[in-house]
């Protein structure tokens, strides 16, 4: 098999790209590292798409648009779509898996937000308070933080420690080579 059709063949075997969360508190980071993260994952040759979970009730559409007047008529959803671009909106929350599914010809996802959620998570250290969430949250693999490595540390059991890979905030190609071996 020639490497173009091993390559080819490797992408088709993936059923999902790969999925890596940056979760944190308001404040902490999340989207400049994402932001960093697909700039530098992209001059590397991966096509990276965003998933950003917002907890207040945004509003993509604008009035005087004719998608606007579509929904204001009540539309369940509408897609626009150009040459260059598309947008579906839906008055309806879609899950994280879903959406996932959705980008499955990228090769990554890294998804802003959604605690909650199952996928690999790289968790935003801002002040010591936050810390919290390294032992509160599931699927915790990394942690990018503002504060001395020691201090972010402090107070986790060995285990969970051990099994931590700690990059600073600033260390954006540290951790996109990471990411990258992990997926």
């Amino acid at each position: 098999m020639n490497t173009e059709n091993k390559v080819i063949s490797e992408k088709l075997a993936q059923s999902e790209p790969f999925v890596c969360q940056v979760v944190g508190y308001k404040n902490s980071g999340k989207t400049t590292l994402v932001c960093s993260l697909v700039e530098k994952l992209n001059e590397q040759g991966y096509q990276v798409a965003v998933i950003k979970h917002d907890a207040h009730d945004f509003e993509m559409d604008q009035p005087g648009t004719d998608s606007y007047r579509h929904r204001a008529a009540g539309a369940s959803a509408i897609a626009l779509v150009s040459s260059r671009k598309t947008a579906v909106i839906r008055e309806e929350e879609i899950a994280l898996d879903e959406l996932v599914m959705g980008f499955s010809e990228y090769d990554m996802v890294l998804v802003e937000g959604f605690k909650q959620e199952r996928y690999p998570k790289l968790v935003m250290i801002r002040t010591a308070e936050d810390r919290e969430l390294i032992s509160s949250l599931a699927s915790v693999i990394g942690v990018v933080t503002w504060l001395p490595v020691e201090e972010t540390l402090a107070g986790l059991d060995v285990n969970t420690a051990g099994k931590l890979a700690v990059f600073g905030k600033d260390d954006v190609e540290q951790i996109a080579d990471w990411i990258q071996k992990h997926r």
